[in-house]
C-alpha cells in the first residue's frame, strides 16, 4: 500500500492524471484467467524489455521508418477466456481466447479493439495499432480470435468453425473491454473503434456488420473477403499459383493481381501463396486432396457452404473507413476492397482509400523503399481521424 501511495505521489507531480478506480482490483468480465501489472510503459518500447509483448507476433507487420511512441505509463492485463483449444503458446499457457487489454493514466475516453492479423496471436498489432493508439490517449484491447498458427484450422468440428470463432471471439472481448474501461475509468467509453489488419479487417468489417451497436466507427486495412459466390482467396490464389509455376504472368494477372507488382511475385509464392490456400482449404473445404494449383473453386460445393457461414455481405451499420494498396500481393484490390467498396456503398456509411504501390505487409517496404508504399500510417491516421 506505502508503495501504491509513493507511485500515485510521482504521478500527481508529474501531471499524469490516474482514475480513483486505479487502486480497485480491476477484472476483464469472462475471463478464466487474468494478470494485471502496473507498467511505466505501455507501449513496445516499455513491453519488450518488461516481458509484456511477444515480438514475434508482429514481426514483419511494419516497416522500419513507423514512428516509435514510449513513455505511456498505466495498466496491463493479460488473459484468456475459456477455451478447449491450445494453439497460442504465448506465457506458457498453452491455451487460446488470450487477449490483452492495455489502460493508459491519460485516457482520453476512447477504446480501440483489434483483433489479429493472419493466423498471429494477441499482441500482432502491438506495433502498427496499439503503440499509436496509446500515444493518443485510447485505451486498446486485442484477441488472439481464439485459434492460431498454421494449423488454426484444428479448431472446431464443422468446416469454417474456427473462423467463425474469430467473429464471436472480437464479439467478446469488446464486450468485455467495454466494461474493463468503464470499469477501471468510472465511466463508460465516449468512443470504441474497431481496428484491424487482413484478417483482422476481415473481423471489423464482420462486426460492424453483425454488431454495429458495439462500436462507433470502424477502420480496416485490406480485411480479407469472403463471399459465396467470389471473389475470395480461393478464386485467386490457385490461378495465381498455378501461372507461377508454369511461368505465365498472364494467369497471375489474369487472377486480379498488378502487374507492377511482378517483383513481389517470387516472395509471395514462397511465403504466402500455397501456405494460405493449403491452410484455408483445410479449414473451409477439409475433403479436398488435391495440390494448392488445381483447386477449383466452383467444383467445390462444401466449400461454398462453409462460406456462407463466415461471408460479408456490406451491410455496415456504422461509419467504415477501408485502405487497401493496389500492389497487394496477397488479397488483390480487385478481388478484394474495390468489391467490398462496392458491396458497402449502398449504406452511404463506407470510406475508401485506394493507395498505389501499396502491399500487403510494410515490412516490405524496408526490402523495396523506392517502390512500396507503407500502409500503417495511413491506418493510424484513419483511425485518429474519423471520416
Amino acid at each position: 500500500m506505502r508503495r501504491l501511495a509513493l507511485f500515485s505521489a510521482v504521478l500527481l507531480l508529474t501531471g499524469v492524471t490516474v482514475p480513483a478506480s486505479a487502486h480497485r482490483p480491476v477484472r476483464v468480465p469472462g475471463a478464466q484467467h487474468q494478470e494485471v501489472a502496473r507498467l511505466a510503459d505501455l507501449t513496445t518500447t516499455g513491453t519488450v524489455a518488461s516481458g509484456h509483448t511477444n515480438p514475434a507476433d508482429y514481426a514483419g507487420l511494419t516497416h522500419a521508418g513507423l514512428p516509435s511512441p514510449s513513455g505511456i505509463p498505466g495498466v496491463q492485463i493479460d488473459g484468456y477466456f475459456p477455451d478447449n483449444s491450445r494453439t497460442n503458446t504465448n506465457h506458457g499457457w498453452n491455451h487460446d481466447s488470450q487477449f490483452v487489454v492495455r489502460l493508459p493514466d491519460r485516457w482520453n475516453g476512447g477504446l480501440v479493439v483489434s483483433g489479429s492479423p493472419g493466423v498471429r496471436a494477441q499482441y500482432a498489432n502491438d506495433k502498427a495499432i496499439s503503440d499509436y493508439v496509446l500515444s493518443l490517449g485510447y485505451a486498446f484491447a486485442a484477441t488472439d480470435k481464439g485459434n492460431t498458427g498454421a494449423e488454426f484450422f484444428t479448431d472446431g468440428v464443422r468446416p469454417g468453425d474456427a473462423i467463425v470463432e474469430w467473429n464471436l471471439r472480437m464479439t467478446q472481448l469488446t464486450r468485455a473491454a467495454r466494461a474493463t474501461v468503464g470499469q477501471y475509468y468510472d465511466r463508460a467509453p465516449r468512443e470504441v473503434v474497431a481496428a484491424g489488419i487482413s484478417n483482422g479487417g476481415y473481423l471489423v468489417r464482420w462486426q460492424l456488420e453483425n454488431h454495429p451497436d458495439l462500436y462507433t466507427r470502424g477502420v480496416d486495412l485490406e480485411g480479407t473477403l469472403w463471399t459465396a459466390n467470389g471473389p475470395n482467396l480461393f478464386t485467386f490464389l490457385p490461378p495465381a499459383i498455378r501461372g507461377y509455376e508454369q511461368q505465365s504472368p498472364e494467369l497471375i494477372t489474369g487472377a486480379g493481381f498488378d502487374p507492377k507488382s511482378d517483383f513481389l511475385w517470387d516472395y509471395h509464392y514462397t511465403v504466402y501463396w500455397k501456405l494460405t490456400q493449403r491452410i484455408y482449404a483445410a479449414e473451409l473445404d477439409p475433403s479436398y486432396t488435391g495440390s494448392e494449383a488445381d483447386y477449383d473453386y466452383a467444383r467445390r460445393p462444401e466449400a461454398h457452404k462453409a462460406i456462407r457461414r463466415i461471408a460479408l455481405t456490406g451491410r455496415i451499420g456504422k461509419p467504415l473507413v477501408t485502405i487497401q494498396g493496389t500492389y497487394d500481393s496477397l488479397l488483390p484490390i480487385t478481388q478484394d476492397s474495390d468489391v467490398y467498396a462496392a458491396m458497402a456503398r449502398r449504406t452511404g456509411l463506407h470510406t475508401y482509400l485506394r493507395v498505389e504501390a501499396g502491399n500487403h505487409v510494410d515490412g516490405l517496404v524496408d526490402a523495396h523503399p523506392d517502390q512500396l508504399v507503407p500502409l500503417v500510417p495511413l491506418l493510424q491516421q484513419a483511425i485518429r481521424t474519423p471520416s
